[in-house]
């Protein structure tokens, strides 16, 4: 028996890659100089990322093979021009209520040309995650706002996660969809790879879940969230995407409020196999993944009832402090709801909290609930 030091760690057999939270707070400060950490093998269950957190110096670079691949995708794909970044020039390309006052499809009309850092004007910090950061930045010639998210090759290499960032790049850059944040496009340089993305000014709904009085959301909130959230994952599983890490902090706002799926890092484009790797955030794994059985695109499902769960109660169902007992919990589906849920709300996670994954509620039948529809129409 151990102790649980971070309900929110990734857990994996097979890959390493810590969350990303790409829209915290964090100081105003900018350097985008590239940042060491010291060499980690290969380890299980969020070690690699402790460690390079706490470390900052000595690599290895990136495989030729993923440069290459990156390079090739690059050629055919994003970009623009550049000069040197500055910092508060980004906040004045912003309207009262947080919209860029340029539309999208501005800078992806410059697709052919190629992507510098130089064009850019670079802005505060959004967050910072395990391989890099995210910056506020602006396109110098369309004024258009985005977030920069910046990955260290080295630190991407050292934790064996190259085809990671590949998967994450190529299946979020062929998305479109209201409640799915956009990549725009990408590059690289030696030391870095820069992710172009969609900027959501009222960052994660974590935080905004942090910041209720009663750190929860109302039935009529909470049915809005996972409404639209329903929607994205219908589209991405008629694509054959599986997102796989389903949370909060995965889970951005936009100036309206409206919520988006990011962070592919986990996603998969499987359209026949099952799969088995066993990966996600521990308090969101499903019964499947926990007992070692293969999965497929219905741990999405599980986790739609489990956010459901943690934004009506403001915890995640099966928390314990130790690793154990919440493996135990999820195998036996162990959890309590609070008096104040209603018997609506009560009915509908209990069809998707469900052990075995082909009985779980369909989204076409989530979309049609009487708690969704009662609060959404």
């Amino acid at each position: 028996m151990f102790k649980k030091p971070n309900p929110r760690d990734k857990e994996n057999q097979n890959d390493n890659k810590g969350p990303i939270n790409i829209h915290a707070n964090q100081g105003s400060s900018v350097q985008l100089s590239a940042k060491n950490a010291s060499a980690v093998s290969k380890t299980t269950y969020g070690t690699c990322a402790k460690k390079i957190a706490s470390n900052t110096h000595n690599v290895r670079l990136m495989s030729k093979k993923v440069l290459d691949t990156i390079q090739t995708k690059n050629e055919q794909d994003s970009n623009i021009k550049s000069k040197e970044p500055t910092n508060n020039v980004v906040e004045k390309a912003l309207n009262t209520n947080g919209e860029a006052k340029t539309t999208s499809s501005t800078i992806e009309k410059k697709e052919k040309n190629v992507w510098r850092l130089n064009n850019f004007d670079i802005g505060r910090p959004l967050g910072r995650g395990k391989f890099g950061n995210v910056y506020l930045a602006r396109e110098k010639d369309s004024k258009f706002v985005v977030a920069l998210k910046v990955m260290f090759k080295k630190q991407i290499t050292q934790c064996s996660v190259e085809h990671q960032v590949r998967r994450e790049i190529e299946i979020q850059s062929h998305l479109r969809h209201p409640n799915i944040l956009r990549l725009y496009g990408y590059f690289h340089d030696e030391a870095r790879i820069y992710l172009i993305l969609e900027y959501a000014p009222k960052g994660t709904l974590y935080k905004a879940l942090q910041e209720q009085p009663s750190k929860r959301f109302d039935e009529r909130q909470s049915a809005i969230y996972i409404k639209s959230l329903a929607s994205a994952l219908q589209y991405l599983h008629q694509k054959h995407v599986i997102h796989r890490d389903i949370k909060p902090e995965n889970l951005l706002l936009s100036h309206k409020g409206d919520l988006k799926i990011a962070d592919f890092g986990w996603s998969v484009h499987e359209p026949n196999s099952l799969r088995t790797t066993l990966c996600g955030t521990l308090d969101y794994l499903p019964p499947e993944m926990v007992q070692g059985k293969p999965h497929t695109k219905n741990v999405d499902l599980w986790s739609l009832g489990v956010l459901c769960y943690e934004l009506l109660i403001g915890k995640a169902p099966f928390v314990a402090s130790a690793y154990d007992d919440t493996y135990k919990k999820i195998i036996t589906i162990d959890y309590k709801l609070a008096d104040h849920v209603s018997k609506a709300a009560t009915h509908f996670i209990s069809k998707l909290l469900v052990a075995n994954p082909e009985q779980r509620l369909p989204l076409d039948q989530v979309m049609m609930h009487p708690w969704i529809i009662a609060h959404t129409q």
